[in-house]
């Protein structure tokens, strides 16, 4: 990861709110919404390290073997709720993507710990390519999940209505249009990420 510093600092900011909003959202009262919310929150801001530039911070080398440690706990976790919701098994993929960048980073030659600029042929293409190609669908579905519905009225003139309803009760942590806009910017954090293996 740990590119250039420019992008390496949008990806950082993107990652850390995301995983703040998500730490918001564990505050929910569905049990199911905190579960989710717990592991998008972790991932947030594990993205959000492993961007930060290289110029800044090198991590040392155990620091990959830790992220991977991590994230295979994570995705095996995500697993066992994976038949209870589609979503669970999303988590599970992203936290096996986790693991498969922090073992790339691991042995890939450069500089001290894994650590490399250049990135060119680090990763497997292939494996890289199906993690490319999931989370680019993933991300082009969530996006046109926050298009707002239109309701067009017998009468003409059609009225926009938000995803999610009016939402007149709802808290910060139970907006589906913030979650999914949460889980948009992760899933682009993913691909850019990804495509500099």
């Amino acid at each position: 990861m740990h590119g250039p510093a420019s992008p390496g600092w949008l990806l950082v900011a993107l990652c850390a709110a995301s995983g703040a909003y998500c730490l918001l959202r564990m505050r929910s009262g569905v049990e199911e919404q905190r579960r989710a919310a717990g592991s998008e929150a972790l991932m947030g801001f594990a993205m959000a390290a492993m961007a930060v530039p290289a110029a800044v911070f090198t991590p040392p080398a155990w620091a990959w073997a830790c992220y991977a440690a991590v994230f295979g706990v994570a995705a095996l976790h995500s697993l066992r709720w994976a038949r209870t919701s589609a979503h669970h098994l999303h988590h599970s993929v992203g936290s096996a993507a986790m693991v498969y960048m922090s073992v790339v980073m691991t042995l890939s030659p450069g500089s001290p710990g894994g650590h490399h600029h250049a990135h060119g042929g680090s990763g497997t293409p292939l494996l890289t390519g199906a993690l490319l190609l999931y989370f680019a669908g993933y991300v082009l579905l969530t996006g046109a999940r926050l298009v707002p519905a239109v309701a067009a009225p017998a009468g003409g003139g059609g009225a926009v209505t938000a995803p999610g309803g009016g939402g007149g009760g709802t808290g910060w942590g139970d907006r589906p249009e913030l979650a999914r806009a949460c889980r948009l910017s992760m899933g682009m954090a993913m691909v850019a990420m990804l495509l500099t293996l």
